[in-house]
């Protein structure tokens, strides 16, 4: 059950989207993932009374503190779901966003929460799933992923160059007793990487890649984003805050698209298309005094674009 010690959580460059997204007093905009509602709430405090927002989120604890707040302001509302099903809260509210937020990751009470797995530094159930009533859970995989597949998804989505070794001793280690415990696997990490990378502890990657595979993050992310085009009204903004460099490189290369800078073939006669958004400025980073308030914000990355040509 949700509690309310888990408003306390720091949303993550709030000032910075403030700046960027609300352009329109009476607008309706998205925020993607809703969370604990930090943004959800400095956005409303923002807009007028004929204003519109729809908070999405797969998380049955954030739900509920969304009905909280759709109790509490008449001009929002959560829905409950993945948040690629954006397409579908833009044909029920039938009119499109002028702005939509999309803050990747994991949220600081999902960290601190030791049952829901996703911290190695707390001992807890082997989960990782962001709706923990939907799908398999991280145990559930390892213990029956072949090591290859266990190997790739580690390097594909955590980048770990160790990806083979951990794999292989997870395997081996299964064979005696399966992982069920956040700290068994972080412990096998450890042993598999011996000290890793300063500052970093050996099983972040780790931990990482099978969060996002666990919950399809990715794919997900790119469903989101082929739906925005279409759902974003002329002038609307986008603004994505990702927390890792495959997340980055996905909305990077999606607004680079869609603004006509894509690379094109030399010599073919190809006529580029209408660019359909503009970025606004260069991608930003969260402040020295923010990231010293919550450190959680030292790898947030901030990218706005704005739908023109609609």
């Amino acid at each position: 059950m949700a509690t309310a010690e888990q408003f306390a959580h720091q949303s993550v460059m709030l000032d910075e989207v403030l700046e960027m997204l609300p352009t329109r007093a009476d607008g309706f905009y998205v925020d993607a993932t809703f969370g604990r509602g930090g943004h959800s709430r400095a956005l409303l405090d923002r807009l007028g009374a004929g204003a519109r927002l729809i908070g999405i989120d797969q998380d049955p604890e954030a739900v509920i503190i969304g009905q909280q707040l759709e109790r509490a302001d008449a001009r929002f509302r959560i829905v409950a779901g993945r948040f690629d099903c954006l397409d579908q809260v833009v044909a029920e509210e039938g009119r499109l966003i002028d702005g939509l937020l999309m803050d990747l990751g994991v949220s600081s009470p999902q960290l601190d929460d030791a049952a829901r797995g996703f911290s190695f530094l707390r001992d807890g159930p082997l989960d990782m799933r962001m709706n923990p009533n939907v799908g398999e859970s991280a145990a559930q995989w390892l213990a029956r992923a072949d090591e290859k597949d266990i190997a790739d998804v580690l390097y594909r989505f955590g980048e770990e160059k160790k990806s083979r070794r951990i794999a292989r001793m997870i395997c081996e280690t299964r064979k005696e007793s399966p992982l069920t415990r956040t700290t068994e696997l972080a412990a096998l990490c450890g042993r598999a990487i011996g000290r890793g990378e300063p500052g970093k502890h050996p099983a972040t990657r780790t931990f990482q890649a099978i969060r996002i595979y666990i919950n399809q993050e990715l794919g997900a992310l790119e469903n989101l984003l082929a739906q925005t085009i279409d759902c974003l009204a002329a002038g609307g903004r986008l603004a994505v805050i990702s927390f890792h460099s495959l997340e980055d490189r996905i909305v990077k290369q999606f607004i680079r698209d869609e603004s006509g800078r894509a690379p094109m073939p030399r010599g073919l006669p190809i006529e580029m298309p209408a660019p359909r958004l503009q970025p606004l400025g260069k991608a930003r980073h969260a402040s020295d005094a923010e990231v010293k308030r919550n450190p959680r914000a030292r790898s947030a990355v901030l990218r706005v674009a704005e739908r023109v040509g609609a």
